[in-house]
């Protein structure tokens, strides 16, 4: 066998590994519940979907955007849970959260050859740093898919995990870093679930707190 057949072994088989490591998203579930049935999400699903989205969506982007980068990120950003597990974008800690995350990062992406190990590192962190108008509209479809996901599952999630609209807001509104539109959708669908129930208000959560101690509260 020549080196460059050599080398061209070595690099298919590192492609392979990498391929058959990523595999293990799919038993990575997540908090929220698919649209059509009452079965969990896992990490691939939700890439998939991610991606879908951002394709049909693109027109609706604030910036002129590379859409095949976006559809990179989308499909790459959550395999750092392969290590690291989901982390429920809710929680009040997160701390420790990126350490673990970017460790695994370096894990996976480093079965690839040393190339594509550059690549998709970068963007991994381009996308976690939600500078540029790519990441921007990436973390925008990343956050549209939960928000739709809850309010067609009557808010399941959020009223699971104690979630209040404040915090749903809050947590979404990276949204119209990069799409206006699709911010302007998705608060849309956050107020709906408030109106019908689906989702509580900060103030309605903490007289519910005051009367589970006093039932004349």
């Amino acid at each position: 066998m020549s080196n460059k057949e050599t080398i061209y072994k070595e690099r298919f088989q590192k492609q392979i590994n990498f391929l058959m490591e990523i595999d293990k998203v799919k038993s990575i579930f997540r908090k929220t519940r698919i649209i059509n049935n009452k079965r969990y999400e896992n990490d691939a699903e939700h890439a998939w979907h991610m991606s879908m989205m951002a394709i049909i969506l693109s027109e609706y982007a604030n910036d002129k955007i590379d859409i095949c980068k976006v559809v990179k990120m989308a499909l790459v950003h959550d395999l750092v849970e392969i290590d690291a597990g989901d982390t429920f974008l809710y929680d009040e800690d997160q701390s420790g959260k990126y350490k673990k995350e970017r460790e695994c990062a370096e894990r996976v992406f480093g079965l690839l050859p040393e190339d594509q190990q550059k690549e998709y590192l970068n963007l991994w962190d381009e996308f976690e740093a939600k500078e540029t108008c790519e990441a921007k509209f990436a973390g925008a479809v990343d956050r549209l898919g939960p928000v739709m996901q809850n309010y067609f599952d009557n808010g399941h999630a959020w009223q699971k995990h104690g979630v209040t609209s404040d915090k749903v807001l809050n947590v979404n509104s990276q949204i119209k870093n990069g799409s206006d539109v699709i911010w302007e959708y998705a608060k849309g669908l956050i107020e709906k679930a408030v109106e019908n129930g689906y989702l509580k208000c900060r103030e309605q959560k903490l007289i519910q707190i005051h009367q589970a101690f006093d039932p004349n509260y």
